[in-house]
């Protein structure tokens, strides 16, 4: 079951993602961006794609599939959410989920992602990137860490019986 917690953190993350590309829109629908700093840059760029504008080249199958793919993948993380009892997978988990649904949102409403943070150096850009972006990076990473990392084995387990 998600916990209250979880709840709030998913629909904050949802808000703020949906919030700041509906910022992003209007700010700079007609072209442009914005420098915030040497090395960060607000723009507006469609993902027609996946991470980094994989599968853009699909076609017009393009976002019905990556819909029903991303609707079967938060399938089965709302399951695994559902069934995991520890904290840390949890929260990343929701952070995996939202940053998901959250680009399904835009997938749905304009057949693309909308991506706004450009960061660079030196003349060399990442790819665009929004806060679903993060939220999925983040939570995978979190999921990593937590694959790497020994778990102890319970205290009524650990010495065994004697």
């Amino acid at each position: 079951m998600i916990r209250r917690g979880e709840l709030v953190l998913f629909a904050a993350l949802l808000v703020l993602d949906q919030a700041t590309k509906q910022t992003v829109l209007e700010a700079f629908g007609s072209g442009g961006g914005l420098a915030v700093t040497p090395f960060l840059n607000l723009v507006l760029v469609w993902n027609p794609g996946v991470s980094f504008g994989l599968l853009a080249g699909l076609g017009d199958a393009r976002p019905g599939l990556l819909v029903a793919v991303t609707l079967a993948i938060a399938a089965l993380l709302a399951v695994w959410l559902w069934r995991e009892e520890r904290r840390l997978p949890r929260i990343a988990l929701v952070l995996v989920l939202a940053g998901a649904v959250g680009n399904l949102i835009d997938r749905v409403r304009f057949g693309a992602v909308v991506d706004f943070l450009d960061f660079h150096w030196a003349g060399y850009h990442w790819p665009a990137f929004n806060v679903a972006d993060s939220a999925i990076v983040i939570g995978a990473g979190l999921l990593l860490l937590d694959g790497l990392v020994p778990r102890r084995a319970p205290a009524s387990q650990a010495g065994g019986e004697r």
